[in-house]
């Protein structure tokens, strides 16, 4: 995967008619940093990844990715996306759907000099890392939830974009499949240079998965907090057990309600 962009986010504000949904947020990720949005609900997270995938604009401020804008980070295929649902199409095979998008790009940049992602064989690869490699010719109503979004991971994956963004993928999911897909994700960025910016409700997600958390207000969403999260990499499950850890998520916790507020 290519290094990470860089994600600026200046004084951005979206509004819905009379509803102001983000009001100048300022945020920055460094390449190849994760950092996580949590919040409360109808805070303006999704929104806020919109923003940086290019698929709606701000009412004021400014959004680069990389130096680019949004779109023209979208046309190169620098954003990869990975939203709540799965969104598997039924008719397509597991290694079909995984490679949708890359093969989309494919025939687009035929005749330019635009980014490709991985090859066939490297998303076989992928599939085989992420436990689906006897369910490549399979269909999607064979699957479980988790492992439908394994191939949406693997889908985003394939892109080999430089920067990831990721709406509660793992929301729908059981908690002891929602670890399993935790550990997984880390293990595959660990593996890479993305750069991602992952929203979710569960704060001791996102402890585990981040360097930073980032904590929303209640509408109209604000920053309220911005929280380093200095534990070794890379992440092990019995981390979670330890006195640092509680401390982390008890501080997000406190920040969460002070938005609330």
């Amino acid at each position: 995967m290519e290094a990470g962009l860089g994600v600026e986010i200046r004084g951005a504000t979206k509004r819905f008619g009379a509803t102001t949904a983000l009001d100048g947020v300022d945020l920055t990720v460094q390449p190849g940093q994760f950092v996580t949005v949590i919040g409360p609900s109808g805070c303006g997270k999704t929104t806020l990844l919109r923003l940086v995938a290019g698929l709606t604009a701000p009412d004021d401020g400014q959004v680069q990715v990389g130096g680019m804008s949004p779109r023209q980070a979208q046309t190169a295929r620098y954003l990869g996306l990975v939203p709540q649902s799965p969104s598997l199409l039924p008719w397509r095979t597991v290694r079909a759907n995984a490679r949708l998008l890359t093969d989309a790009g494919r025939r687009s940049s035929a005749k330019s000099n635009d980014r490709t992602g991985l090859s066939r064989a490297e998303t076989d690869d992928l599939l085989h890392e992420v436990g689906l490699g006897d369910f490549v010719d399979a269909y999607p109503n064979a699957l479980s939830g988790g492992m439908q979004q394994r191939v949406a991971l693997v889908r985003a994956f394939a892109l080999d974009a430089p920067v990831l963004l990721m709406d509660e993928p793992f929301a729908a999911l059981d908690e002891i499949t929602r670890a399993d897909m935790r550990y997984l994700l880390l293990r595959l960025c660990e593996q890479r240079a993305a750069t991602v910016v992952f929203v979710t409700h569960s704060i001791a997600e996102a402890v585990m998965l981040s360097d930073r958390v980032v904590v929303m207000t209640g509408r109209p969403g604000r920053i309220q907090a911005d929280e380093s999260i200095p534990l070794p990499r890379p992440r092990r499950p019995d981390q979670e057990e330890t006195t640092e850890f509680f401390e982390l998520e008890t501080r997000l916790r406190r920040a969460l309600r002070a938005g609330a507020a």
